[in-house]
């Protein structure tokens, strides 16, 4: 078992001294791409020892292995000195002896893998996944790969079932099925998951995969996959994926952030490690050595070429080059068209008083949207140039448990905290919204609501009813594009000392905002995308339908003079 010193040398390419000391001894030259983020091994782990004869395992069975595609079919599958240097050798080396167990354990029993495109994550999480199967001297260990449906099940069992059968030193010691891999001599078996009732189905898991975490919508399954491990003396959940679009209340984010977090020291938590390979923001996306940054398989796989093929492409359109800048290297950045940033929302949070509203001039925006979502009104007050802007959003009380899920329990929180009303039940009762805005109509002087008819039920019927000022504007590039473009060049104007659209930070628009593409036709139009009914942008349609209207109403005196109530 090794342990050395520190050098300023190991310390540029984050490597420990005892990971460096196992690559020179076994003669793997060191890796020269070290990850943008690496939390730290755990070497101040009470009882901690690193142990080469243990990496030493892994890296055989790697051996044992026979890549299944491409130029290397055949070839053994050897790890690379990055995957070695900064996966393989901290998760395996670093062992404490466990009383109950009466030997030595791993100490990593979270492993997270942030990495782009291209660059053999499929083929480490297959290697691992047959490494804890078949050779991790765990008797009847169940080693399961998590996917979010059973077609991307099969996608990622495809490649693992390939590796254990097209290797001869592997061949005759497992049995590949349709749906698992079964090892007879230690009772062991690999399989695939798609939902929480398979991961809780006589869970008793001694190693999970989780591959492309920011396709799961909601934390169930890898919550499950988390709490399913504990009567295992060394059991390792692996998450190995690309960056996502920057979505925040995800459980990707959540999982991203908590590998930041150790990197950055503001938690410890030993049996937690991550490493996390990316671009910086303000690199040159086209440079070679941003590739290079980037890509730890850099020339190898991908290739330079196919990189720079990639980044011309990028380099001719805005809808690829947000792809290219997420997935090959590592950007959170939406793939969809961002038409609003979240730096230009916040500066314009400002002060929104509501009592100080009474009596201004008001145009409001109402989306209706499903029975059993969100329900948004937006109040828009011209001012001289500027606006403030007032929301009400409602939800049935049974669907907060739901959006909680997309929104890692901000939901709860922002109806707590009075952002969000509820109603009783599963369905929306649209009585609440009928008299809040009666309320809303007493205390400012409304002049309009606009509405989408396409929309229209009961409550616009009902408002109606109570002679609401209602205005049809129908969802097109024509009624659309123009106030959509007049809300992007007052927040693009305004600044935190002087906000041209004040909203007081209100901060589930701020999670709309994040949510909010555009669809922008030939002539340069635009208006917000409803095509993902998930990515909830209520709020902002709300906006953008009231703006419609508010944005053709002259202001006579100053919004800011303290007796304007007048418009």
């Amino acid at each position: 078992m090794a342990r050395r010193t520190s050098s300023p040398d190991l310390d540029a390419l984050k490597l420990s001294p005892e990971v460096a000391f196992y690559l020179k001894t076994r003669g793997i030259p060191f890796p020269d791409c070290p990850p943008k983020v690496k939390s730290p091994e755990p070497r101040d782990a009470p009882g901690a020892v690193f142990d080469p004869d243990r990496v030493d395992l892994v890296i055989r069975a790697f051996r044992g292995l026979r890549h299944t595609q491409g130029q290397w079919a055949g070839r053994p599958l050897e790890p690379d000195p990055w995957q070695v240097a900064y996966i393989l050798a901290p998760v395996f080396g670093w062992v404490r002896f466990d009383d109950d167990a009466g030997d030595y354990v791993r100490i990593i029993t979270d492993l997270y893998v942030d990495v782009p495109r291209k660059n053999g994550k499929s083929t480490l999480a297959g290697g691992i996944a047959i490494y804890l199967t078949c050779s991790d001297d765990e008797p009847g260990a169940q080693v399961v790969a998590a996917a979010t449906t059973k077609d991307q099940a099969g996608y990622v069992f495809a490649p693992i079932k390939l590796l254990a059968e097209k290797s001869p030193a592997l061949r005759p010691h497992v049995k590949a099925l349709a749906t698992k891999i079964l090892h007879p001599r230690s009772g062991s078996y690999f399989g695939v998951i798609s939902s929480v009732a398979d991961a809780q189905f006589g869970a008793n898991l001694h190693g999970a995969i989780i591959d492309e975490l920011h396709v799961h919508k909601t934390p169930d399954l890898v919550e499950a996959l988390e709490t399913g491990r504990g009567s295992r003396r060394q059991p390792l959940v692996v998450i190995i994926t690309t960056a996502d679009d920057g979505r925040p209340n995800t459980i990707y984010a959540e999982r991203r952030k908590r590998i930041e977090d150790c990197a950055a020291g503001t938690i410890k938590a030993s049996h937690v490690y991550g490493v996390i390979w990316a671009a910086s923001s303000d690199d040159d996306p086209f440079a070679e050595e941003t590739h290079r940054s980037a890509n730890p398989g850099y020339g190898v796989s991908p290739t330079c070429r196919y990189l720079q093929a990639k980044a011309t492409d990028a380099a001719n359109s805005p809808a690829e080059l947000a792809a290219f800048l997420r997935l090959h290297l590592g950007i959170r950045t939406k793939q969809d068209t961002r038409y609003i940033t979240l730096a230009e929302w916040d500066r314009n949070a400002g002060v929104v008083d509501e009592a100080r509203l009474a009596g201004r001039v008001a145009y409001g925006g109402l989306d209706l949207g499903n029975v059993a979502d969100l329900t948004a009104l937006c109040w828009i007050f011209p001012g001289r140039g500027v606006y403030d802007v007032l929301w009400r959003f409602w939800l049935p009380a049974e669907q907060v448990a739901k959006l909680d899920k997309r929104t890692a329990g901000a939901m709860s929180r922002w109806v707590k905290a009075g952002w969000v009303h509820t109603t009783p039940g599963a369905t929306t009762d649209y009585d609440f919204v009928t008299a809040q805005a009666d309320r809303d109509r007493k205390a400012f002087r409304v002049r309009e609501i606009a509405f989408d008819p396409w929309n229209a039920n009961q409550l616009t019927k009902a408002l109606a009813t109570e002679r609401a000022p209602l205005v049809e504007v129908r969802q097109g590039f024509k009624s659309m594009s123009p106030p959509l473009k007049e809300i992007k060049r007052l927040l693009a104007a305004g600044t935190s000392e002087v906000p041209l659209l004040r909203h007081g930070g209100n901060p589930v628009m701020r999670w709309m905002t994040d949510n909010l593409a555009v669809v922008i036709d030939p002539a340069g139009n635009v208006k917000p995308d409803k095509s993902r009914a998930e990515d909830k942008i209520d709020g902002w349609s709300a906006l953008v339908t009231g703006m419609s209207r508010a944005m053709g109403h002259k202001v006579r005196r100053s919004a800011y003079a303290a007796e304007d109530k007048t418009g």
